[in-house]
């Protein structure tokens, strides 16, 4: 059957769509059961109305057993409905886990959406509401009519009781989901907001404490926390005050339901089992808006984080599957790039024009707060907000796969991020280790023969963000990672600047290395060690191209304008270009 347009708003919907069977199945289910819900009130009636009065042993046990049966279908409708969602909630896990895993990450890298953890959240949300008991609810309401019409049958009062109820709950829902969203929603952003200010001070709890920063920090996690207590309070306590209404309105209905009985057979109009029934019969039938009054923040909730989920897959859709392309070879290009971000007035790269061919290593100077880091992003690909073409072999590089690209391009940024795990599983990048290749990307950054010092070599854990590393290993490996698998295109941002002259000669070496083997190597530095390997110079000032050539062309005009200025000749050609 081909899915309707309405339902092509995102991967989440279209996922949705195809759980339609389970849907009809729970659907099928639910009427089974709240038909033979009706059970209770027909025993009861007939054991009043009529086994009273006959005083028949062997009708009662009749119908006791054919109660009990019924009873039994009913028990089973509802357990199946409930294991059919169960599994279709699984299912909905396993079919979008990959897609708002890559959809979160994709957003978080582009400063346009939370952590991947809460996108997780959501989705957990979404599942336990569509598995728990809140979803029943909305399956149970479309049978309440057949109740009330049961209730018009034994008295018209009694129907129109209901229905009074009925309209009293509804509004009351109503009102609960008007009034109480937006504080709602509020609570949980500031309350994330507090929880992630403390994550973010507790990655850098050595800095805090060994300068005395801890009680200015608490003061200001204190002011978030306290903001989020008093939201929250807001909107619990609406929350409490519709519970509250719900509760005298169920139990009013409950006396009131059979204060009308029993005027009624005061009356002669009905009769001591109907009194009784239409008692049972009106709970039942007001049973499910009772169940979306007390489970509305469930439904808001789950409704919040359907939304959000819905605009995660919508803004990053999940890539075309049979969408392949040749290995790139390392020719990057850069027309008119302007790179940006929030809350400057000005971009920070400024119109970028740059063509590095195949197997040429550029080396990139400039001052601090160039753009030189942001250049290495823009090259990679993962810098947010870029206008103008990036283009790696001619493609913009944000239209290629990123699992398929990311072997073939090395990345080792300022601050070296080192995961949870073994030596060799950080320099394999976590995929299937290739010993060969994780022991040559080792000898080639210079760490063989460190790591084989190490008390279990290779697969010797390294802790949490690399924390029993120095600075120096911590860059050696991040170096070996970038070059792991001998990628087309490699960009290293200040890869010396944590090293000692040897672990400089190693960069060297690798450098040289890359370079033997056709690989386009871009490099940042302050330093000018690695200058002697360079094919062409690039010099950034203000976000702005000020030189680019081959590396003797540019050193020899920045040397002459030097002389020109009249100014003292600089200890080494970075000095020149700073």
């Amino acid at each position: 059957m081909k899915t309707p347009t309405f339902f092509r708003r995102s991967e989440l919907t279209a996922t949705l769509w195809t759980f339609r069977r389970e849907f009809l199945m729970v659907g099928f289910f639910s009427m089974v059961a709240n038909v033979l819900m009706l059970t209770p009130t027909l025993y009861m009636l007939q054991v009043y109305d009529r086994v009273m009065i006959s005083q028949s042993e062997l009708t009662l046990l009749a119908m006791s057993l054919l109660t009990l049966v019924l009873f039994g279908v009913m028990a089973f409708a509802e357990w199946m409905r409930s294991r059919v969602l169960v599994r279709a909630g699984v299912r909905l896990d396993e079919r979008l886990g990959t897609q708002v895993f890559n959809a979160s990450f994709e957003a978080h890298l582009s400063q346009t959406g939370s952590s991947p953890a809460r996108a997780f959240g959501d989705l957990i949300q979404v599942r336990q509401f569509l598995t728990g008991n809140g979803i029943f609810a909305f399956f149970d309401a479309p049978w309440a009519p057949i109740y009330m019409l049961v209730l018009f049958l034994l008295h018209p009062w009694l129907g129109v009781l209901g229905i009074v109820f009925a309209i009293i709950q509804a509004s009351l829902a109503w009102f609960g989901h008007r009034h109480t969203l937006a504080p709602s929603e509020a609570a949980g952003a500031a309350s994330s907001e507090a929880t992630s200010f403390l994550q973010s001070k507790l990655r850098n709890a050595e800095v805090i404490e060994s300068m005395g920063m801890i009680g200015n920090l608490r003061q200001r996690w204190a002011q978030r926390h306290a903001a989020s207590l008093e939201q929250g309070a807001a909107a619990q306590a609406l929350s409490q005050r519709v519970m509250a209404w719900s509760k005298f309105i169920r139990y009013s209905q409950q006396s009131l339901a059979l204060g009308a009985g029993a005027l009624l057979v005061i009356d002669g109009q009905l009769s001591p089992g109907g009194m009784i029934a239409s008692n049972v019969l009106m709970t039942r039938a007001l049973a499910p808006i009772d169940q979306i009054v007390s489970g509305w923040r469930g439904f808001i909730g789950a409704g919040a984080a359907f939304a959000r989920l819905e605009k995660l897959l919508l803004g990053f859709p999940a890539r075309d599957a049979a969408l392949s392309r040749v290995a790139p070879k390392g020719q990057i290009v850069l027309n008119d790039v302007v790179a940006t971000a929030p809350g400057r007035t000005s971009p920070i790269l400024k119109g970028i024009n740059l063509s590095v061919s195949v197997g040429t290593v550029l080396v990139v100077l400039g001052p601090s707060g160039s753009g030189k880091s942001t250049l290495a992003r823009v090259l990679m690909g993962i810098w947010p907000d870029v206008s103008g073409e990036v283009l790696l072999d001619g493609l913009p590089i944000n239209g290629w796969d990123r699992v398929e690209l990311g072997p073939h391009l090395g990345y080792l940024p300022q601050d070296i991020e080192l995961f949870e795990g073994t030596l060799a599983e950080n320099i394999a990048r976590f995929g299937e280790i290739n010993s060969e290749h994780v022991i040559e990307a080792a000898k080639c950054a210079g760490l063989h023969d460190m790591i084989l010092r190490f008390p279990k070599g290779y697969d010797t854990p390294i802790g949490e963000a690399g924390g029993m590393l120095s600075g120096g290993q911590r860059q050696r490996i991040g170096l070996a990672r970038a070059i792991y698998g001998e990628p087309a295109l490699i960009v290293l941002d200040e890869p010396n600047a944590n090293l000692d002259e040897t672990g400089e000669a190693a960069l060297v070496k690798t450098v040289q290395s890359m370079k033997a083997k056709g690989k386009t190597v871009v490099l940042i530095t302050h330093r000018p060690g690695v200058l002697a390997v360079a094919d062409r110079l690039l010099l950034l000032q203000d976000g702005r191209v000020q030189a680019e050539g081959p590396r003797d062309a540019v050193l020899g005009a920045l040397q002459a304008a030097s002389r020109q200025s009249k100014s003292a000749p600089p200890a080494n050609p970075v000095a020149v270009a700073a």
